[in-house]
């Protein structure tokens, strides 16, 4: 795995993947269930620095989506979970019980849906920070509800 570390308001993310140009994984600081470095992973900033282009062009206000080639490790279901989480729209919010019946799930799966969205190895590319609770509440960030509360007012999110 090839990673690198990069500077962001969110603090520095770490950001890696299995070759250059693809990205599995983006974790921030204290981030539960988040990724570290491992002993053999090789820090190769050069190989993610598309991606650290993006993260800038986003947190500057001149990108609202990304476009890089992923490659998370999940279950199928998580995939398909993380794979709607990309129809979000900048700026908008769903609830965990929309995203269920978004996939065709009923609303009991909702627990379920957020147990995938919590897992989500690639928070902010994957914008599981636009799922709120059924109440419109701030739930369920594993970066912490202070990114989420960032990330939403970053985008032009009106929060309660």
């Amino acid at each position: 795995m090839r990673y690198t570390v990069h500077p962001s308001p969110l603090g520095d993310l770490l950001l890696a993947g299995p070759r250059p140009g693809v990205l599995a994984s983006v974790t921030v600081p204290g981030q539960r269930g988040g990724a570290s470095v491992q002993p053999d992973w090789v820090r190769d900033d050069a190989a993610l620095s598309e991606v650290a282009e993006q993260f800038d062009a986003y947190f500057a206000g001149d990108l609202k989506e990304f476009a890089l080639t992923l490659e998370p490790a999940g279950t199928p279901f998580r995939q398909r979970v993380w794979d709607a989480l990309d129809e979000i729209p900048f700026g908008a919010t769903t609830t965990y019980g929309a995203l269920a019946a978004r996939l065709g799930l009923p609303r009991s799966a909702a627990r379920a849906v957020g147990g995938a969205v919590g897992a989500n190895p690639l928070t902010v590319i994957r914008p599981c920070h636009r799922v709120l609770g059924a109440n419109g509440s701030l739930t369920g960030y594993a970066g912490g509800l202070d990114r989420k509360r960032l990330l939403l007012t970053h985008e032009g999110v009106a929060l309660a």
